[in-house]
């Protein structure tokens, strides 16, 4: 059977130099350690560049008692200003001379921003190291070195400071471990981290933080077995905690589904207010296909957040899933209403479901309201199509061809659909020449070679029609639906019957669960004779494409020749009450019930 495929503080010199000369006349006798505010305010700046999640930089405990001479006020704003001005060299060097002179952390580590500033990791580390030989105590020192070693690729170095700072700080292990996932996450080495990351848990075996770290560096470097090891270690230590649950669950989607929902279900049935829990419970049972219970679920999301659009957006999607179109167009009403940002999205949905309530004035409306987005170019499709319908042939061709375009793609597209009116007004030779002179523009655009070969077939001209098969196959090994069309047109003609079975059965080898390849694998079978295997396909078929007329003229045509005269005459009637249109169902019961 044949188918048709569809993200500085800048400072001017003025400013420096009034700051200089405020500070002379004002200060130039005054102790480094009784200057707070400016040199806590570059603390902070520098703070913000070095990343570290969720950490502040200490107070100094101890500060040098070093004057502040003019020698010193002067290589400190010298420094600055060529910062500002792109010197690296001199911003870096002074700031760096000015740590090691003065040994005041606040220096020091206003030096490693500098360095970083300007890309100079080993100078950076240099600095960082001055202050934390300044302040012993200081833990910022130490995570913000071991940052910059991680993201050097000093995984050795850091590995040293890292457990040298667990130790110094083991009240706050449980954070630390965290944090020190996040600074390891981005390297490159993913292997190296995470031997890093287990040798430094060894000495903590009850933390689940620790666990859960290994966990998720060995899901990135693809160890899923320890991953999920580490992860049910982690849960098992901390059973209350949703990231630890979260995990597990996530990690256990690939390997045994259900059990990941069984967890995060007994886990909301304790903690039912755990929202980001319940939203993995409802995603993950929409990605089991349970449309049902993951339209409960967001039910109660959306009962507990109600003027949350995107909820009721979900609920809807999940309804139009499961065929409840009167669900599905009371919530997308309900997204619009509560101010969903992708209204014409939304707009575009209830356009689809006003014409499967045959209710085409109210869909063209809505069709007409989408203004942008992803939807517009398959919404001014859909309001062609339905002005052809009503025999405004003309301007629907006519809205195609003024359509806007973004790129190849979607001119392709275009084009397509206008040579679609042309077939549906059996305009057949029209629809080939358009998508012939259309191919020769873009002779590798998949789709269009596809829908090209298609209608070269109906035209009469099967030479073309299998070359344009093999070429798209040549370009797409693995499209399914070109191995199926180019088997299912030789059997049509029967023509090379065991070359065109082959293609067939590849087709449905790629794509085993289309019911259009099951049709044609069928078809085949019933060319060779084999009438049980014919019936048992064909049958399979019938029930997955919902009563497709043209399967059930092949499955009725079938049981008749086996002998099943009465059941093929029911297949029959019972598509033509929804199809009584279609010309190859009517054409099979004009050949055999007469």
């Amino acid at each position: 059977m044949y188918t048709h495929i569809k993200s500085s503080i800048v400072m001017t010199q003025l400013k420096y130099i009034l700051l200089g000369s405020l500070l002379l006349t004002a200060c130039a006798h005054t102790p480094l350690n009784n200057r707070g505010n400016q040199l806590e305010n570059t603390q902070a700046e520098a703070e913000d560049q070095v990343e570290q999640p969720d950490t502040q930089v200490e107070v100094p405990k101890v500060l040098p008692n070093v004057a502040l001479s003019s020698e010193i006020l002067y290589e400190f704003l010298l420094s600055e200003i060529a910062g500002q001005r792109g010197n690296d060299t001199l911003a870096i060097e002074g700031s760096s001379d000015l740590a090691k002179k003065t040994r005041d952390p606040r220096l020091a580590m206003r030096a490693a921003h500098i360095a970083l500033q300007f890309g100079q990791t080993d100078k950076a580390i240099e600095a960082l190291k001055v202050w934390r030989e300044a302040d012993p105590s200081s833990l910022s020192a130490r995570r913000m070195l071991t940052s910059v070693f991680v993201r050097s690729g000093k995984l050795a170095e850091a590995e040293e400071e890292l457990a040298k700072l667990l130790k110094a700080d083991e009240a706050h292990n449980a954070q630390n471990f965290i944090q020190i996932y996040q600074m390891l996450a981005p390297n490159p080495d993913k292997t190296g981290a995470l031997k890093l990351l287990r040798d430094l848990a060894q000495p903590y075996p009850r933390l689940a933080e620790a666990h859960w770290g290994v966990a998720q560096l060995a899901q990135a470097s693809g160890d899923d077995a320890l991953a999920l090891s580490e992860a049910k270690e982690a849960r098992r230590l901390r059973p209350e905690w949703d990231m630890a649950i979260s995990l597990e669950a996530l990690l256990l989607q690939k390997s045994a589904p259900q059990q990941g929902l069984d967890i995060l279900r007994s886990y909301l049935s304790h903690y039912p207010k755990a929202s980001e829990i319940r939203l993995q419970y409802a995603r993950a049972l929409l990605d089991q296909k349970q449309y049902k219970l993951a339209r409960e679920e967001f039910q109660r999301l959306s009962d507990a957040n109600p003027e949350n659009p995107d909820m009721a957006y979900a609920i809807a999607l999940i309804s139009l899933q499961l065929n409840d179109l009167k669900s599905a167009e009371t919530e997308l009403k309900l997204a619009l209403s509560k101010g969903k940002k992708d209204q014409d999205t939304v707009q575009y949905y209830l356009g689809q479901l006003s014409e499967a309530k045959k209710n085409e004035d109210e869909a063209l409306t809505y069709y007409r309201n989408v203004k942008g987005g992803e939807s517009q170019l398959a919404a001014e499709i859909r309001i062609a199509y339905l002005l052809s319908k009503r025999g405004q042939f003309a301007e629907a061709r006519q809205l195609l061809q003024q359509a806007p375009a973004a790129n190849d793609q979607q001119r392709v597209q275009l084009v397509m659909a206008e040579a679609q009116l042309l077939r549906d007004a059996n305009q057949f030779d029209e629809a080939y020449q358009l998508l012939n002179q259309t191919l020769e523009k873009f002779p590798d655009q998949p789709d269009l070679i596809y829908d090209t070969a298609m209608m070269a077939d109906k035209v009469g001209k099967p030479d073309v029609f299998e070359n344009l098969m093999r070429k798209l196959i040549k370009i797409k090994p693995d499209h399914a639906q070109a191995y199926n069309a180019l088997g299912y047109g030789l059997l049509e003609r029967n023509e090379r019957i065991p070359e065109a079975m082959q293609l067939v059965e590849k087709a449905l080898e790629l794509a085993p669960d289309d019911a259009s390849i099951m049709d044609s694998v069928g078809w085949g079978y019933y060319r060779n004779g084999k009438l049980d295997e014919s019936v048992k396909i064909l049958r399979r078929a019938y029930t997955a494409s919902n009563a497709n007329p043209e399967i059930a003229a092949h499955l009725g045509e079938v049981l008749w020749v086996h002998g099943d005269k009465q059941e093929a005459k029911k297949i029959w009637q019972d598509s033509l009450k929804e199809n009584s249109g279609n010309e190859q169902l009517q054409t099979v019961i004009k050949k055999f019930d007469h």
